[in-house]
């Protein structure tokens, strides 16, 4: 799996789901070709382009009307699952026209009209058929769940979105109460039968891997997105209905959406950039002011997206750990800058000072434990250490006291961050921190040469089997040391690595 992981790891999750729907769109054309599915590939061409060409044109529009910067990859996004789900139709069909028309600019314009704090309450593509089931009387047909020859790519596909966000306990969650809550309601029927019909001939896999997993309408932790997954799953179960009113896939994501914001951070954010300091060699720390508090847990990331439009594959848009405290007004944001640097990074660096960039999606579960009495070990790679840069200045903020070892590799001495916020933590809260410096000599104190490993954790922490571990830095260090600590004998359940959908 090392093949798919590197690639995964070079794609943000937003391109990889685009991918993916286009590799949908065109085998479903070359099925339809050949007869192996029911749809007119010239009809299937001609839907998709109308969506996507109406979904652009309302988006623009709406953007300009509410000053937002206008997103190409959620556009494309959200036209080509409308094109999946609504049944295509031939020019010729003016209410079948009408209907795709409808939908796709309702969809967009659901993003700015339903929106709190510049944030979209709902799934968009969902709300456009739902809105157009209402008004118009006609349905999406999730077509793309129904047929069988796509299954394996709807599957597969769906498969890797899940692997690269990491979200397979909220895929899970849903499936296993929709399955349960599908058993339980049907009767006389056969569970078999049901279960059967579920998986080959419904919207179950698609709706569970591409549309339930959008990271803007999804709670920002574990067990509240595992409720969100639940809550979906139960609605969407073909049994359930009020009187004689029956849910739809749509209604059970928009209701899902609902609770997700009930209990999600609220809105989007306005930062302004104050000034660039110096970190290490090739690291660089952000400030920003932002235009009100952001509420987040120490460890937790956002969602940043600059102001501008990218041409690599990779878009406008990157996940980025909050290095600040929440005692602090400021949001601090360090980064490594490898080279060639990627444009997202060119253009992060030549923002001048006050120039706006915006965030939103406060999530994460890399967070210290509510009880202040375990004790934790810390090992960061690289800029991995933001995280415990944010957890070591609340510390210290808060006179909170824990039993804390940090290991912190690095190359050399002249690329280790934060050394004066973890010095303070060592002084004030008694936090401890180790430097392994990989490619020289030991200069200073607390230092040594080579790489960490069980040998200096043994040495270091003799304790550590009856500590909790926190692991941040490169994918493949992480688990590295996942493989060295249950080596160890520690416990999964004792290991937390940092993740985000996607690296920079």
């Amino acid at each position: 799996m090392t093949f798919i992981d590197n690639y995964l790891n070079k794609i943000t999750m937003y391109r990889l789901v685009l991918y993916y729907l286009i590799t949908l769109t065109v085998v479903a054309a070359i099925f339809g070709f050949f007869g192996i599915l029911p749809y007119n590939p010239a009809n299937l061409a001609f839907s998709t382009l109308l969506i996507l060409a109406t979904s652009y044109l309302t988006n623009t529009v709406f953007a300009k009307m509410f000053d937002a910067l206008p997103n190409a990859e959620s556009v494309y996004i959200t036209g080509l699952i409308l094109a999946l789900i609504v049944t295509p139709v031939a020019p010729t069909d003016y209410v079948g026209v009408g209907f795709l028309i409808f939908v796709s600019a309702w969809a967009m314009a659901s993003k700015y009209i339903f929106a709190i704090g510049k944030k979209h309450l709902f799934n968009p593509a969902a709300f456009g058929v739902a809105l157009g089931a209402l008004v118009l009387t006609q349905s999406a047909s999730w077509w793309v769940g129904g047929d069988i020859p796509l299954l394996p790519f709807v599957f597969i596909g769906g498969l890797l979105i899940v692997r690269k966000i990491r979200r397979f306990d909220l895929v899970i969650a849903f499936a296993i109460i929709s399955l349960l809550t599908t058993v339980l309601t049907i009767g006389a029927g056969s569970p078999t039968t049901a279960i059967a019909q579920t998986l080959l001939h419904s919207s179950f896999f698609f709706l569970a891997f591409v549309m339930l997993t959008e990271p803007l309408t999804m709670p920002p932790s574990r067990w509240l997105r595992v409720l969100y997954a639940a809550i979906v799953g139960f609605l969407f179960a073909p049994n359930i209905h009020i009187g004689s009113f029956y849910f739809t896939p749509e209604l059970a994501l928009l209701i899902g959406n609902v609770f997700a914001y009930s209990v999600s951070p609220k809105g989007r954010f306005m930062l302004t950039l104050l000034k660039k300091n110096t970190l290490a060699t090739d690291t660089y720390e952000f400030v920003f002011a932002p235009d009100r508090p952001i509420a987040f847990l120490p460890g937790q990331y956002l969602e940043w997206t600059l102001n501008t439009h990218l041409n690599d594959t990779r878009g406008n848009r990157r996940f980025f750990t909050i290095a600040s405290s929440p005692t602090e007004e400021t949001i601090r944001l360090g980064v490594k800058f490898y080279k060639p640097a990627s444009t997202f990074k060119r253009a992060l660096w030549a923002l001048p000072e006050r120039a706006t960039v915006s965030a939103s999606q406060v999530s994460g579960d890399f967070v210290l434990p509510k009880d202040k009495k375990k004790k934790l070990v810390f090992i960061a790679g690289g800029i991995g250490v933001t995280p415990f840069r944010s957890m070591a200045q609340y510390l210290i903020d808060t006179n909170d006291v824990r039993d804390i070892t940090m290991l912190y590799s690095n190359k050399t001495v002249s690329e280790i961050a934060y050394a004066d916020v973890f010095a303070a933590a060592g002084e004030k809260v008694g936090m401890r921190t180790i430097y392994a410096l990989t490619s020289e000599p030991t200069p200073v104190p607390n230092t040594y040469s080579g790489f960490i490993d069980a040998a200096l954790i043994a040495k270091e922490i003799p304790d550590y089997a009856d500590r909790v571990f926190y692991i941040s830095g490169p994918h493949g260090m992480v688990e590295a040391f996942k493989t060295t600590l249950r080596d160890m004998g520690i416990s999964r359940f004792n290991i937390k690595a940092d993740y985000f959908p996607g690296f920079a």
